[in-house]
């Protein structure tokens, strides 16, 4: 049975890793300066991001594994379990890491806007790759958090300083990751005929009679991606939703069938729908108007 290090406090890591205890909701670590540092598979009841430089060892992280080849960041939110299991063995590796407990951001606006910020549940594919440039920026930032917390740890002001500089961290993060997706792998075109492809491999084999109409989770399975990664993605490339996305394709097919003179009902079954009404809400969603006005006038 794997030896799992519960973090539960920030500074349960800090101690683990030999770094200096500097907050009760806040820790900040340089790697470079550790001497004792050993590997850890951590539960995390807290938020972590770690900026990490080359490193010799494969990790576990959301689900699989990842090896640092380059500059990366890679975030983790409580309840996620990654690293890996301590051997004994001294670790030497190069990088941050900032953590951060829930309760330091109640009340303040960064706690409202953590849900908008998905990368703290992307895949181990998925971490930002950083320029050195990007590097560099991140750098700062964690810095200068260690500096408020080493040198204001008492000062009225703490929190909001320090509040101000995660928003900047969360806010670098997501542009990054916009300049990230915009480098993945095709044009838009090319990376709607990707999800073309696994909609129409979908309804060719009848999967929708048994599953009911595709979901943002299953096509983001079928590409290897984590949902909101896949999302994010979708967002970046076409300008709209992952869900608004599947809806116009199962539009067009609706509006398709019912001009080769099918009824509502017929239509609803073949394409997964559980319920008529059901696609005729997105119908009227997507076009304006009813689909049984297409059913009736062949035209709409």
């Amino acid at each position: 049975m794997e030896k799992v290090l519960h973090v539960q406090s920030v500074n349960d890591y800090a101690r683990h890793v030999g770094a200096s205890v500097l907050h009760p909701l806040v820790s900040v670590i340089h790697y470079d300066e550790l001497e004792q540092c050993h590997h850890a598979l951590c539960e995390y009841g807290v938020y972590g991001l770690f900026l990490m430089k080359e490193s010799p060892y494969t990790i576990s992280y959301g689900g699989g594994s990842y090896r640092f080849e380059s500059g990366s960041l890679m975030c983790v939110a409580p309840g996620q379990q990654g690293g890996v299991t301590d051997d004994g063995e001294i670790i030497h590796i190069k990088g941050w890491v900032l953590l951060f407990h829930p309760d330091f951001l109640t009340g303040t606006h960064l706690e409202r806007k953590m849900k908008d910020y998905h990368f703290f549940s992307y895949y181990s594919n998925e971490a930002l790759i950083l320029t050195p440039d990007e590097w560099a920026r991140l750098e700062r930032c964690f810095a200068a958090v260690r500096k408020e917390l080493e040198e204001f740890a008492g000062d009225n002001h703490l929190q909001a300083v320090v509040i101000a500089y995660l928003s900047l961290l969360m806010e670098l993060a997501q542009r990054f990751y916009e300049r990230q997706f915009q480098g993945v792998g095709s044009t838009e075109e090319e990376f709607g005929h990707k999800i073309d492809v696994v909609l129409d491999r979908y309804y060719a084999s009848g999967q929708q009679l048994e599953s009911g109409i595709p979901t943002v989770r299953y096509l983001a399975g079928q590409l290897f991606l984590s949902p909101n990664y896949f999302g994010d993605l979708v967002r970046v490339k076409t300008g709209g939703s992952a869900s608004a996305y599947i809806r116009h394709f199962l539009m067009q097919k609706a509006k398709s069938m019912l001009l080769d003179g099918r009824s509502v009902s017929e239509v609803s079954d073949s394409l997964g729908f559980e319920y008529p009404q059901n696609l005729t809400r997105m119908f009227k969603k997507e076009f304006g108007i009813a689909p049984s006005k297409i059913d009736r006038n062949g035209t709409y």
